[in-house]
């Protein structure tokens, strides 16, 4: 099991990034949450299996058709979340 905090950057607000990012982590069976962060980031949460992990890592660097992503960060590894994966108000 990984957990992974993540913060996205770049052109990733207003472009359908929170939808399309729980879409692909709940089709790989993440559990976790995302939400838009003042400065237009996004930070997400993402947890499960090591490889499914890796895989939505690779697929935030890329967003959404309409995202522009110019940097994602893991902020911190570690932790636990509860099952199911959520969109999250803006923080």
């Amino acid at each position: 099991m990984r957990t992974v905090h993540v913060r996205i950057e770049g052109r990733v607000q207003g472009v359908y990034f929170r939808a399309w990012t729980a879409e692909n982590a709940r089709a790989l069976g993440l559990s976790g949450w995302v939400q838009n962060c003042r400065g237009a980031a996004v930070e997400a949460v993402f947890s499960g299996d090591p490889v499914a992990v890796a895989t939505m890592l690779r697929r935030c660097e890329e967003g959404p058709r309409a995202a522009i992503v110019a940097n994602v960060t893991v902020m911190s590894e570690g932790g636990v979340v509860p099952d199911g994966f959520s969109i999250r108000r803006s923080g």
